[in-house]
């Protein structure tokens, strides 16, 4: 039986993730940054083209890309499609659900969908603010000096940080170091800031089983906030990918009902 091979590509706007799916099984995945990607994975020729070669992939059935570049891939290999379509189609492939809220949260946006019987039923969007999106805990743990993993550890005693701007937080932050106040203290508070900004958005899909996507979702305090808002929790084991295993997703299904 001859095994399709499946291409999806999630083009963000600091790296770019790829999968390779054969056999309805994601065998291949690998990331690297998007001025890497653009520079020694593509040609332009009027428009930028995927060199498949360059990547090592070749003879794929067909090729989905997403995330802020989807449409500068040459249109001829691939079909581009929305983001909150590969998201909810990757946590559908990876968690075996169909029925549950997805949230979403990027370097630079959150996502917040509401997926019943694997349709998209209701969504929220937040791309205007980085207090509640990934870079905003990377600098967080730049100004503490701490690596990412281990801001993610702390929960317990969050030091109140009042600032809802990004910028100004890291100012507070800062006054906070300079009156003591100790490092599990401020990393549970950086933490605790995103889940209190998160709340809002969140407000609407609460009861229910939440799956989280994103590099946020390795973040085990955050996980631990929102277990106390719903009835289960449930981080993807390659949160990361969860946009690239969508478009190979959404491939297989496209090639499925052909």
């Amino acid at each position: 039986m001859l095994k399709l091979k499946i291409l999806g590509i999630d083009l963000g706007s600091r790296e770019v993730k790829v999968a390779l799916m054969e056999d309805e099984e994601i065998t291949n995945m690998f990331k690297v940054s998007t001025m890497s990607f653009y520079r020694d994975y593509c040609s332009f020729d009027g428009k930028i083209v995927v060199d498949l070669q360059k990547l090592n992939v070749e003879d794929v059935d067909i090729a989905i890309s997403t995330g802020y570049g989807r449409n500068n891939t040459d249109l001829k290999k691939f079909e581009p499609i929305n983001e909150i379509k590969a998201h909810v189609y990757g946590a559908i492939y990876q968690s075996g659900l169909k029925d549950f809220i997805l949230l979403d949260i990027g370097g630079q946006d959150v996502k917040v969908v509401k997926v019943e019987k694997g349709i998209i039923s209701d969504l929220e969007l937040n791309d205007k603010c980085a207090a509640s999106c990934g870079r905003y805990l990377e600098n967080m743990a730049n100004v503490l000096e701490v690596p990412l993993d281990e801001l993610f550890k702390y929960y317990k005693n969050p030091v109140k940080l009042n600032s809802t701007c990004a910028v100004f937080s890291e100012s507070e932050l800062i006054g906070k170091i300079a009156e003591g106040v100790n490092i599990e203290s401020l990393c549970s508070g950086v933490n605790f800031s995103l889940y209190r900004r998160l709340k809002p958005l969140l407000t609407r899909f609460k009861g229910r089983k939440l799956v989280l996507s994103g590099g946020v979702a390795r973040n085990s305090a955050l996980i631990k906030y929102l277990s106390a808002d719903y009835d289960e929790v449930i981080p993807l084991d390659y949160p990361q990918f969860n946009g690239a295993i969508g478009c190979c997703y959404y491939g297989k299904m496209k090639l499925k009902n052909k």
